[in-house]
């Protein structure tokens, strides 16, 4: 994960090399392909990894948890 994110950081800056030497189109195709690999590549990756082994029960706004902040002193 870490090598892609740097792969796609690199490639935003070539992009934007091409776009300082005059070659517009090259450099504007650079950059959109890197930020679509970032959206569409990346950042499902991240998500799967980050999302591993927790529960979606701990994140809802359940009665439960109400009652749980509630007590603790959290509103």
């Amino acid at each position: 994960m870490k090598i892609l994110g740097i792969a796609i950081l690199i490639a935003i800056g070539v992009g934007f090399y091409f776009r300082l030497t005059d070659d517009l189109v090259t450099g504007d195709r650079i950059i959109g392909i890197a930020v679509l690999a970032s959206a569409f590549i990346l950042m499902p990756i991240f998500l799967v990894v980050r999302w591993r082994g927790k529960k979606l029960k701990d994140y809802t706004l359940s009665e439960e948890n109400m009652k749980k902040m509630r007590e603790t002193g959290i509103d």
